[in-house]
């Protein structure tokens, strides 16, 4: 509550003139918290609450300037050793909540090329040495959040020695496979909870503090395969071949061979995926936020579909029907 005073005291000063209301607007799965202020006249601001013990405004002040070609939040005002930013209120239409408000095929696939479209206009303008390189030793500290969490505190085991060999070798393959594709600016968590659509009908973009310089398909497979929405392969296979047509017409570093391109988006669908499960369960049993872990299974059913597939990663595919149980979708589904 001192925070939540401490942040209308300053909004105060720098808007004297001004009578607002406060309300809550959000919460993220880390320490940030947002309101909504809203001016008598009617105009509103989105107020940023980030203990700055715990968040450094620094990444999203930096990739909020160089994300230029999209429709990011504009940075009103900043304090930062207060840990509070006023910015542009993009409003409450996020992708997400249409979607869940018309649950239908066309809605779903208009909105999803909208977001394909605005993907390709970012990754157009990277350029490299502006943000953090997506590494071989993130790639793995991330994937290992799965054994570290996932397993033990979901599934309620641990890997024995074998188990433990052969998810080292995994893990070199998957990474190996990532660091050879082209890199682009990667969002990182470019999903539909993530994207709004404004009310000129154009696309905001938010959440994006943590972009890296990394795999031109992270970001596709992001937003194609993700919580609180499943959508059948079919479906997303439309989407994603969208994806690479548009790519390749703007010149960017797509594998110029779809099942090619397919496999490297798939097999990196796998390191996010592990990740995300391994994410989610920290979130439930280290934070006490309960909001995702119901989630889990689709991302283990995401992993067993993938991993079933390829024969490099057979052994995967065996590590996780061990420790989660039996695979109950055999469909084989799309390769090329």
């Amino acid at each position: 509550m001192q925070r939540e005073n401490n942040l209308i005291d300053w909004v105060q000063t720098l808007y004297p003139s001004q009578s607002f209301q406060i309300k809550f607007a959000a919460s993220d799965a880390d320490y940030r918290k947002y309101y909504r202020a809203i001016f008598d006249n009617g105009s509103s601001i989105i107020l940023m609450d980030a203990p700055p013990e715990k968040f450094d405004m620094n990444p999203y002040i930096h990739v909020q300037s160089l994300f230029h070609s999209i429709q990011v939040p504009k940075i009103y005002h900043v304090n930062q050793k207060a840990g509070f930013m006023c910015l542009q209120d993009f409003g409450n239409d996020s992708f997400i909540s249409l979607m869940l408000e018309n649950n239908s095929h066309e809605t779903h696939r208009e909105l999803l090329l909208k977001s394909v479209s605005e993907l390709t206009k970012l990754q157009q303008i990277s350029q490299e040495n502006k943000l953090p390189l997506y590494s071989k030793a993130k790639l793995n500290e991330e994937m290992d959040l799965f054994v570290t969490w996932c397993i033990p505190q979901y599934y309620h085991k641990q890997l024995n020695s074998k188990q433990t060999e052969i998810w080292q070798q995994s893990k070199d393959k998957i990474v190996a496979e990532i660091l050879s594709h082209a890199n682009v600016y990667v969002h990182r968590d470019y999903m539909i909870r993530n994207l709004m659509l404004l009310p000129d009908q154009s696309i905001g973009v938010i959440d994006f503090q943590d972009a890296v310089w990394g795999s031109i398909c992270y970001d596709i497979i992001s937003l194609t395969r993700d919580a609180f929405i499943y959508w059948d392969e079919e479906f997303t296979l439309d989407i994603v071949i969208h994806y690479w047509q548009q790519a390749k017409e703007k010149n960017l570093p797509v594998n110029p061979s779809f099942d090619a391109f397919y496999r490297s988006y798939e097999w990196t669908g796998v390191q996010r995926h592990l990740k995300v499960a391994g994410i989610f369960t920290r979130l439930k049993y280290r934070d006490y936020k309960d909001k995702y872990i119901s989630e889990v299974p689709r991302f283990i059913q995401y992993l067993k579909q993938t991993t079933r597939r390829y024969s490099e990663l057979h052994p995967l595919y065996r590590l996780i029907v061990e420790l989660t149980g039996e695979d109950q979708d055999l469909q084989q589904g799309f390769t090329f």
